[in-house]
């Protein structure tokens, strides 16, 4: 059978749900939560996301994702083989992590902040916490909803507070908001208004309008596919060809030094640390770009320079640069969960 096709968009919406292989306890324990949670981070720096809500619950995690660029299927690939590769390394374990491909269903803007309702009510329905006590409960967005000090840029709480009767981002906005998915979680009507049963289902989370328009654009994109069409292809090469050449010009480097220097030069370093952090450059695609011999010496190099990059550089590198190289592995030393 044909796997289906993925729609990517700029500025697309997307309920995005996966499972431990076999319905397993992938995400068992407060560390492997919090390590999943640490590289969800990582991937929306490099990608540029915005996670409208979340949550993490034994065996399967929920996302409200907006890809600003097209690049939904790059940023997963890279979340889902790189927490699967820590978590397999931690454990000396072998095979796959996640019961397969991802789900990711495409979401009418009019219908995240209703989305972020049915995420954030993933611990009610479970029978782990009740709705008073989503401020304590770590591991749903909620939480941070709640608590603004403790967000992350990446993640925007503004779809859910505005849903739920355009409640402000303040103290007592916030406490409304509980208080609505405490009246939420008990108002099977209002669930069912609100398309809850649908929210996991099918591939469109909408109306019968949006649905009927992502019906046409599936079937373009389907036909574009079937042509051989390579555009998305592209697109992804062109928008990583402009980050080298924009971190070229920030390091006062031209192309031509690309072939010309030897594979370990510092500034090259520099540059493949950077875009491992921002974008989804692989250690292949930056040996290849950056003349930096194979895959594994990437790898090997930019850790080993990250963890202690050359002072003098980082003096001279703007301050888009500067800030990578002291906290790229940062979180790897923090307790508990593991790391790359």
């Amino acid at each position: 059978m044909p796997r289906t096709l993925r729609l990517e968009a700029e500025g697309g919406l997307y309920h995005v749900i996966n499972r431990g292989n076999y319905r397993r306890a992938v995400f068992g324990d407060a560390k492997t939560k919090a390590a999943f949670l640490r590289c969800l981070g990582e991937a929306c720096s490099r990608t540029g996301w915005v996670v409208h809500a979340w949550c993490v619950m034994s065996n399967h995690y929920h996302l409200a994702l907006e890809t600003p660029r097209l690049n939904l299927v790059d940023g997963m690939r890279w979340l889902q083989g790189t927490f699967a590769t820590r978590f397999n390394r931690l454990r000396d374990e072998r095979g796959h992590l996640f019961q397969g491909r991802y789900k990711s269903l495409v979401v009418d803007p009019d219908g995240l902040g209703a989305l972020c309702h049915y995420i954030h009510l993933n611990p009610l329905r479970a029978r782990l916490c009740a709705a008073g006590d989503l401020a304590r409960w770590e591991w749903s967005s909620a939480s941070w909803l709640l608590r603004p000090k403790v967000r992350p840029k990446w993640y925007r709480p503004e779809a859910a507070l505005e849903h739920a009767g355009q409640l402000s981002d303040t103290p007592a906005g916030r406490r409304k908001y509980i208080d609505y998915l405490g009246w939420l979680a008990e108002d099977e009507p209002a669930q069912k208004r609100l398309m809850f049963d649908r929210m996991s289902r099918g591939w469109v989370v909408g109306a019968r309008d949006f649905k009927q328009a992502m019906v046409k654009e599936h079937a373009q994109a389907a036909a574009a596919l079937t042509r051989g069409d390579r555009v998305l292809e592209i697109i992804a090469e062109d928008a990583l060809q402009g980050e080298l050449t924009s971190w070229l010009r920030k390091l006062g480097m031209k192309r031509e030094a690309i072939a010309a220097e030897g594979k370990s030069e510092p500034w090259k370093l520099a540059i493949a640390a950077a875009m491992k952090a921002h974008t989804t450059a692989t250690n292949r695609w930056l040996a290849e770009n950056l003349a930096m011999g194979n895959r594994y010496e990437v790898s090997r190099k930019v850790q080993a320079w990250s963890r202690r990059p050359d002072p003098k550089l980082a003096r001279t590198a703007s301050t888009d640069l500067k800030p990578i190289f002291f906290r790229r592995f940062e979180s790897h030393g923090s307790s508990g969960g593991f790391s790359s």
